[in-house]
């Protein structure tokens, strides 16, 4: 197969934005997408694979029941948020979470061993690139400056951290994610300040992540792909926003930066420390002017910033999974 005509992976949910605008650029430049999600299978999606004796890789298909690929002709994988594998429900309750384990591992270590193909990004270098305290020490070491923290579940630890630092503090998950669904809607824990004179023994309930709160002038979701660094702009507009602008996105104005080059070549490092391509890295800076490096997400979303800035990040995204180099 020419290499023009070997197809692009795209593995996500359904209804993503991010990966319909990828397959989108993938669309106008005529590269072949198979894409599919890992909820899929083992249901509707089909993997046979076979590793012959003295054979330096595996080869093989991905059916989905309309359309095939072989394995050996992927170009690049897309790797985006996609769900886990869906169990039969005949299948026992007491197998039902082994059956799901073993079609998770089999589909991603057979994708993840087909030599000498480009992911965004292999979820074996996200889970470990999306831990927040080892974040920082890699920060730190890539020049990036970061704020104070504390990540503690003792009260007397805590009060002596507010002492320390003698100004205002935060509070933020060590892990991402949401809370179960309550009347309809998905909940999270987002950042929000505290007072150490509320500290207790509540604390010892469970790990709790504090932080020095960082005046911020604005804030920048910075988008990389590849070497290319894109920065998006948030100027908040209410105290909500401006803590957590998760919260109060009716109260943002956006707009773009030119990312600094001391802060593109730190991102750079960083990635290549992880082994990653993708970032989406969340930064205050200050009325100086500094840059304060908060945290990476390795599958974090971007199409919202380019839908409110233009910036050509879905473009990257395909220029890197199709192996076009500026």
């Amino acid at each position: 197969m020419s290499a023009a005509a070997r197809p692009v992976l795209v593995v996500a949910e359904q209804l993503d934005a991010s990966a319909d605008m990828v397959v989108d650029q993938l669309n106008q430049r005529n590269v072949p997408v198979f894409r599919f999600d890992t909820a899929t299978f083992p249901q509707q999606l089909t993997l046979t694979a076979r590793h012959p004796a003295q054979n330096a890789g595996w080869s093989g298909i991905l059916d989905d029941g309309r359309r095939t690929v072989r394995l050996e002709d992927v170009r690049a994988i897309y790797w985006r948020r996609p769900g886990r594998p869906y169990i039969a429900d005949t299948v026992p309750e007491r197998y039902r979470t082994w059956a799901q384990n073993q079609a998770d591992a089999a589909l991603l270590n057979v994708l993840a061993a087909l030599p000498g193909v480009p992911w965004i990004n292999n979820p074996h270098a996200d889970r470990i690139a999306a831990h927040k305290p080892q974040q920082l020490v890699a920060a730190t070491r890539c020049g990036f400056i970061v704020p104070r923290s504390l990540i503690t579940n003792d009260p007397a630890a805590a009060s002596d951290f507010a002492k320390q630092i003698d100004a205002p503090l935060i509070c933020k998950p060590v892990l991402g994610g949401r809370l179960p669904v309550e009347e309809g809607r998905a909940l999270m824990v987002a950042t929000h300040h505290v007072d150490p004179g509320d500290f207790d023994d509540s604390i010892r309930l469970t790990a709790h992540y504090i932080q020095e709160t960082v005046e911020k002038a604005f804030e920048v979701r910075l988008v990389a792909v590849g070497d290319r660094v894109f920065g998006g702009t948030l100027h908040t507009t209410s105290a909500k926003a401006a803590t957590d602008w998760r919260t109060d996105y009716e109260h943002i104005e956006y707009g773009t930066i030119t990312v600094p080059d001391d802060i593109a070549s730190a991102v750079r490092r960083f990635l290549a420390y992880y082994g990653i391509v993708f970032g989406s890295f969340d930064f205050a800076v200050t009325p100086a002017g500094q840059w304060v490096f908060f945290e990476n997400n390795p599958a974090g979303t971007w199409a919202w910033v380019e839908n409110r800035t233009a910036l050509p990040i879905a473009a990257a995204h395909a220029d890197y999974l199709q192996g076009v180099t500026e």
